[in-house]
């Protein structure tokens, strides 16, 4: 071959490969995007200087990584973590990180939850700064305009509708709101008409986020909150406040007929309802069937004082943490949400979507 052959044949080589990639468009892999409250906050509140719900002192964050706070109001892990980790879907960085940018988000999604935060705007006022829904959905807008001027607007679309979502809130709506009567939901409103007023909200919400390109969305119900260290001690008996209980579950029946209309209703919309209350529930319920020793108080308290101060620097842990059900007065331990994780997968059949070898942080051991 002459060498003018050899020249046009690395030539028409180095076209092929360009046109490919501009056929091809940019490589992106399924991430995930989290709207949520505390149970899925990954440190969004920690940045927040006002807010009064933060995860930012020690003990939280104990057995995970380097032992120090991260924003997770866990020991541990959450249970968004630990499914997407199941899945091979990369754990999404807080909103609010420093670190975040086009490439970051391209790599590994957002997310937008918020300590506090509701499906109601009124929610959690009390804790002065954190993101309702709506404000977390006014952020995604946001990054999709940044995503859309990295990497154009055809494969911003592709990327927007491979991804997954996940939409967890709604007991703060009832416990740092209708519940409290410093709010006047809690008197404008019957039980019934505010989980109706809820499911309107969130109606609005969920097709908002359609229109923003979520199709493979999943909304997860509440678990019995009444069951939870501060609603427990509410009460003289330590018994589970079982009217607080039935508003979880009105909650998602609710709910879960919403996201079933919706799914059947939007166009090209597979969106789930994830339903952890019995799975909670039995773990509450019967916790030596799984290995624990204490459901209805947290590992890491202050004394006498409830609920008003948990978790602290001057706070009392448990012997062993792998053994209480509840963290702090509001959020489970790790090995609970690993144990409620590995129940929803079990039960909702998820399947891994990208093959990962990239390890999790490491957890450090379990016992203080």
């Amino acid at each position: 071959m002459t060498k003018t052959k050899v020249e046009m044949a690395t030539l028409l080589t180095t076209l092929t490969i360009v046109v490919s990639f501009l056929v091809r468009g940019h490589d992106c892999k399924v991430v995930q995007f989290i709207f949520g409250d505390s149970l899925s906050d990954v440190g969004n509140n920690n940045y927040l200087a006002k807010s009064l719900a933060r995860a930012s002192l020690p003990w939280y964050g104990i057995d995970f990584g380097n032992g120090l706070p991260n924003g997770r109001f866990s020991n541990g892990r959450t249970v968004a973590d630990i499914i997407g980790d199941n899945m091979g879907l990369p754990r999404p960085p807080a909103f609010l990180d420093p670190s975040l940018n086009e490439d970051l988000i391209l790599e590994n999604g957002v997310n937008y939850a918020s300590g506090g935060g509701g499906i109601l705007n009124e929610t959690g006022s009390y804790f002065v700064q954190r993101f309702g829904l709506y404000k977390q959905i006014e952020l995604f807008e946001g990054t999709q305009e940044l995503i859309r001027a990295k990497i154009g607007e055809r494969e911003a679309e592709k990327f927007f509708q491979e991804a997954r979502y996940v939409v967890a809130l709604g007991s703060n709506d009832f416990i740092n709101n209708y519940l409290m009567p410093v709010y006047s939901d809690s008197w404008t409103y019957s039980d019934n008409t505010f989980v109706q007023y809820l499911m309107e909200t969130l109606r609005n919400q969920l097709t908002i986020l359609h229109g923003l390109g979520a199709r493979k969305l999943m909304v997860f119900g509440l678990g019995p909150m009444g069951c939870i260290p501060l609603q427990r001690v509410l009460s003289s008996s330590g018994e589970c406040q079982d009217r607080t209980n039935k508003l979880a579950l009105s909650f998602n029946q609710a709910a879960s007929q919403l996201v079933t209309e919706l799914s059947s209703s939007l166009p090209n919309a597979t969106f789930r309802f994830g339903d952890a209350y019995d799975v909670v529930n039995d773990l509450i319920s019967n916790p030596n069937k799984y290995g624990f020793s204490n459901a209805d108080s947290p590992c890491c308290s202050f004394g006498n004082i409830r609920p008003a101060l948990t978790c602290i620097p001057a706070s009392t842990l448990c012997k062993d943490r792998s053994k209480y059900v509840f963290w702090d007065e509001y959020h489970p331990s790790d090995r609970a949400n690993e144990l409620i994780a590995g129940e929803m997968i079990k039960k909702l059949g998820f399947k891994p979507v990208n093959q990962t070898d990239s390890p999790s942080p490491a957890m450090a051991p379990s016992a203080s």
